[in-house]
């Protein structure tokens, strides 16, 4: 018997057809690498993937109809064939999932259209207070559209929506927007919010929470009553099984369900949720279409929203109706856009674009645009031309690592803990790997380094004082999160503990004996800043020209949690491949969503 090490080989062969075994092959690495299926009409699928010489014809292969199902309907093997793509049968009835339930959703909003509309009409006052009001003058004319109040319109009108914008562009303020309307009309109504880590979740609560729209006391106390989870929590995660609480035939017990962060929502998530969703529950998703993709298998955001050729594009009726709440007609929608032959989710994918964090015409606006489009003339400009907001260094030169160490010198002499929190939180290193000499360890241990010779640290135990960490998983009896972010201090009686910002202006301090799980964290992986923002980032790029994980969805991630100052370390040949290199996940979604029109339901 032929023993390997390799799982993909062992799950290939683990079927009793030799044809199959290169396609078990490729698609088992796939899935691995986050794809959801493998494309046959790839002329490149087998070169340098499989350790297999033969390659049967694809319908050699199909001729095993125990193995492999060319029928959406019949689902009784491992393997299904479905437009030129091959998948392991469970990935793709999740993906039908998520394409049946969508498409169900939104038929059903034509019996509901008119209601809403006149219940919209009769709260036209409050809906002219949420409008915009920051000056337009000089900002690109796709800007100047009220996205934010478009956005909440066309969402209160949906049963199915997605806000997508930038960073600072204001989804959780467009998120607050809707949750005043929606409960000035519904006082009653039921609603969830979850996001796909703790962090992100208690991200969108403080924010909320600090939000000075127009609230009555009423519907601020709603609001703020409003306890976000993830999305585990939400469903009802069983311990050791892969199901949940929630289910098809157990539906969740809300009116909306609304999501944060769900460009790191993987497919498997995403079709349990949409599955324990009840036939009257409508569902909202927030995110960025150009962020990082989910960790695990799916690039769902992303791909539900290149299913359409243009966002933001409405039918002419759908048009007018919405300008009627807009008073500052430069801020209303256009006839450019209007769709002549809308999409199943035209209208169901709202793109703000307008950010309150950086001036897209700034320096880090610009970078930012230049990386995610791959524009590479717009790049080298970037690079070329010096910027107060940007700064490049080609390798992790010295003044590069004091210019670091001393701005995370005044979180270590401010003896208030809660500022000292504050100050530290405005800037952080971000890292594309772990590893090497540009990894996470190895930058931690420079800037660990470079302050002790400053006479600022003392790092002579694993924990000492002022050490910062981050915490790596959810540690609910602790009530942290796996993202939270504390320092190291002594308390009063002089017991090290380390200190969490607990929100409204609060802390909460635990032993760092309970804590199992954690990191330092002068400097941090990409995946790991998403959802956050710093006034100061310093971006640390590998070197090296093979680096498959040095995306320009990576790049974009990095430079947009800066506010302010970005420093990028980092050899321009590298930026420029970084710049040209995207993340390409496989998945039936866009094809099988893109082919639905609003009064089509079959997959």
């Amino acid at each position: 018997m032929f023993i390997t090490d390799d799982v993909h080989r062992q799950f290939a062969e683990f079927f009793d057809d030799r044809n199959i075994w290169p396609y078990a092959y490729v698609l088992s690495k796939k899935l691995a690498e986050g794809n959801i299926c493998i494309d046959l009409l790839d002329p490149t699928l087998f070169e340098g993937t499989t350790p297999y010489t033969e390659i049967a014809p694809i319908a050699k292969v199909l001729e095993n109809k125990q193995l492999v199902s060319t029928s959406p309907t019949t689902l009784h093997t491992p393997f299904v064939f479905y437009n030129d793509a091959l998948y392991l049968q469970r990935y793709f009835i999740y993906e039908t999932i998520c394409v049946e339930k969508i498409t169900a959703l939104i038929q059903q909003e034509a019996t509901a259209l008119h209601d809403r509309q006149v219940a919209l009409i009769a709260l036209r006052e409050l809906i002219g207070s949420l409008q915009a009001t920051y000056a337009i003058q000089g900002s690109p004319i796709e800007e100047q559209t009220d996205w934010q109040l478009v956005a909440v319109l066309q969402a209160l009108l949906n049963n199915f929506s997605i806000i997508t914008g930038g960073p600072g562009t204001g989804k959780t303020t467009t998120l607050a927007k809707l949750l005043i309307l929606l409960f000035e009309w519904q006082p009653h109504v039921k609603v969830a919010l979850a996001a796909p880590t703790g962090k992100a979740a208690m991200r969108m609560h403080d924010a909320l929470k600090n939000s000075v729209l127009p609230y009555s006391v009423n519907t601020k106390q709603k609001i703020d009553g409003l306890q976000p989870s993830t999305l585990h929590s939400l469903l009802g995660y069983r311990k050791d099984t892969v199901t949940f609480k929630y289910h098809a035939s157990n539906t969740l017990p809300y009116d909306w369900v609304i999501v944060d962060e769900a460009s790191m929502i993987d497919l498997p998530m995403f079709a349990k949720l949409l599955d324990a969703l009840a036939p009257h529950t409508r569902i909202l998703l927030l995110g960025d279409k150009d962020q990082l993709a989910s960790v695990e298998a799916g690039s769902l955001l992303g791909d539900l929203c290149a299913s359409l050729p243009q966002l933001n594009q409405f039918r002419e009726e759908q048009i007018q109706w919405i300008n009627q709440f807009i008073t500052d007609q430069p801020r209303s929608l256009t006839s450019k856009h209007i769709t002549q032959q809308p999409a199943l989710l035209s209208s169901h994918i709202l793109e703000l674009m307008y950010s309150h964090r950086f001036n897209s015409m700034g320096a880090i606006g610009k970078l930012s645009r230049a990386v995610i489009t791959s524009n590479l003339d717009a790049l080298q400009a970037c690079i070329s031309v010096p910027d107060d907001q940007i700064v490049f260094y080609d390798e992790l030169k010295k003044e590069a690592i004091e210019e670091i160490a001393k701005a995370y010198s005044a979180y270590l002499q401010e003896p208030d803990i809660a500022k000292a929190l504050r100050l530290f939180n405005e800037q952080r290193i971000l890292v594309a790997v772990r590893a090497g000499a540009q990894g996470l360890y190895t930058i931690n241990k420079i800037i660990e380094e470079q302050l002790k010779k400053m006479n600022l640290l003392k790092p002579d135990a694993e924990f000492y004082e002022n050490k910062p960490i981050m915490v790596t998983r959810n540690s609910y009896d602790l009530g942290l999160f796996n993202g939270d972010v504390g320092i190291i201090r002594a308390d009063g009686a002089g017991v090290l503990k380390v200190w969490f910002d607990a929100g409204n202006g609060t802390l909460k301090s635990v032993l760092p004996a309970y804590l199992s799980n954690y990191e330092t964290v002068y400097a941090m992986t990409i995946h790991k800043s998403q959802g956050s923002e710093f006034d100061k980032v310093m971006l640390v790029l590998p070197q090296g020209i093979d680096m498959p994980l040095l995306t320009r969805e990576l790049l974009y991630t990095a430079i947009t949690r800066a506010k302010s100052k970005l420093v990028i370390v980092g050899a321009t040949t590298t930026i420029m491949q970084a710049a040209q290199s995207s993340v390409h996940r496989i998945s039936g979604i866009k094809n099988r969503m893109e082919g639905l029109k609003p009064e089509e339901g079959s997959v």
